[in-house]
């Protein structure tokens, strides 16, 4: 079982302006290129931040248009990485409110960039193509587990896990995969689990997050 990663999605070999690139400069490659945005990089090639369009239109009304690519991107940088789940970028891009990550590789130099467009080619799969996979890949092949012993029922790619599964171990991974299938938006898990093994305590633990002991 193989889901997509960030490297799949990401468009590789992008182009990037300097930190001192000057803010005509910036504007004349957007417009030339027909792209929205473009990553800054340092002098060693390593992602720095994003200029955008509406970074230049911001501060063009407020007539602050002399600066440089490194006065236009605001903190450090948001980075991916290639071997991210997409749902990993996604829900940073959510947390931070962008709509595009830079992606660096293991030097920590620039390797691409994603964008939520690039994420919502996943989306549009149908509850019903999701569900089986779950069902058939996830549960029944991978975990090995009884048809009747879990369940999982997806709407609008919102996916509800309930049953029972011997360790919480087993429940945590039961919804990391899960979390993994492509068009999966969410998962709610509702898995009640025998018992804690990843407590080691001879106290009988209390199950944290979305499970609980039977």
């Amino acid at each position: 079982m193989r889901h997509r990663s960030v490297a799949d999605l990401m468009t590789p070999q992008v182009v990037a302006v300097r930190r001192g690139t000057a803010f005509k400069g910036n504007a004349r490659l957007l417009d030339e290129l027909g792209i929205t945005a473009v990553p800054v990089v340092d002098d060693d090639e390593r992602p720095a931040g994003v200029v955008s369009e509406a970074d230049l239109l911001r501060r063009q009304t407020t007539k602050e248009s002399a600066g440089t690519a490194e006065w236009l991107i605001a903190g450090p940088a948001v980075v991916a990485q290639p071997g991210w789940s997409v749902i990993r970028a996604a829900r940073v891009m959510e947390k931070n409110g962008i709509k595009r990550l830079p992606v660096a590789d293991d030097g920590g130099r620039l390797a691409g960039v994603i964008s939520r467009s690039d994420l919502l080619q996943l989306f549009p799969r149908r509850d019903r193509a999701i569900q089986e996979e779950i069902l058939e890949d996830v549960l029944t092949r991978t975990l090995r587990s009884s048809p009747s012993a879990l369940t999982a029922d997806v709407s609008d790619g919102r996916v509800t896990l309930s049953g029972a599964v011997e360790r919480r171990s087993l429940a945590l991974t039961t919804v990391r995969l899960c979390e993994s299938v492509d068009g999966v938006v969410e998962v709610v898990d509702g898995l009640t689990y025998a018992w804690d093994d990843t407590v080691h305590t001879s106290a009988d633990p209390v199950a944290e997050g979305g499970g609980h002991h039977v």
